[in-house]
């Protein structure tokens, strides 16, 4: 199973950016900052103020990803699909949408936090903003190297007639009582597709033989290894 790296994008405590403007894989300890609508669109969009946070940094780090494959804009719609591995999910948007529920019986119920209340609600938006036609998925991340949904998007590619798949993890940090040591948060996605891009050169191929994640032919155990492989592949 093969597939074309042809984008990556992130926002992660690294900052907000794209591979072929990077010298350095982005995961890193340190704080999220939130992105403003400005730093990621030029143009007014009230849709995007109404986000939650984890909504944010997902579509944040998949309109970079889609913006450096040179695959952003669009006239038709593209079979293209969203797989999204996290931890926590919109947890902290649960709990801020329960806050407002304790209250006089419900009656003040957030109406805006309860839209984002699911996990795989930015994918939607993602889907809306790009064209994006394919099959849309958030995997409960189980392990910490981050290559599970690359894995899965690479079976998709396979089994399906979907042109590509954006793979990747979206996590806010996570609660006091529930971190673990060396564990970094943000969004990053990759863009693998059937074939190599036409507007950008591809960063080289990804293979999943059995279990294991090989890019340009060599093992990769983890996504911070994947994307520094896929930088240094550019230089």
């Amino acid at each position: 199973m093969k597939a074309s790296i042809n984008g990556i994008g992130w926002l992660t405590a690294a900052g907000m950016g794209q591979g072929r403007s990077a010298t350095e894989q982005p995961f890193c300890p340190g704080d999220l900052e939130i992105p403003k609508r400005k730093q990621v669109f030029e143009k007014p969009d009230m849709r995007f103020g109404r986000l939650d946070e984890f909504s944010r940094i997902g579509l944040a780090a998949l309109a970079f990803c889609l913006r450096d494959a040179g695959a952003e804009a669009w006239d038709e719609k593209r079979s293209i699909g969203i797989v999204a591995a996290s931890r926590f999910g919109c947890l902290p948007t649960d709990l801020a949408y329960l806050q407002t529920m304790l209250p006089d019986k419900g009656k003040l119920a957030s109406p805006n936090l309860f839209a984002y209340t699911l996990p795989n609600c930015f994918l939607g938006e993602a889907a809306l903003r790009f064209g994006l036609t394919g099959n849309t998925l958030v995997l409960n991340q189980a392990d910490r190297t981050g290559l599970a949904p690359l894995r899965y998007a690479l079976e998709e590619l396979i089994w399906s007639e979907q042109q590509g798949v954006l793979a990747g993890v979206c996590d806010l940090a996570a609660p006091d009582d529930l971190s673990v040591e060396q564990e970094f948060f943000g969004s990053l996605f990759l863009l693998l597709g059937k074939t190599p891009a036409v507007a950008v050169s591809s960063y080289g191929e990804i293979e999943l033989r059995g279990d294991k994640v090989l890019f340009s032919g060599a093992e990769v155990n983890d996504l911070p290894s994947l994307v520094s492989a896929c930088l240094a592949s550019k230089k």
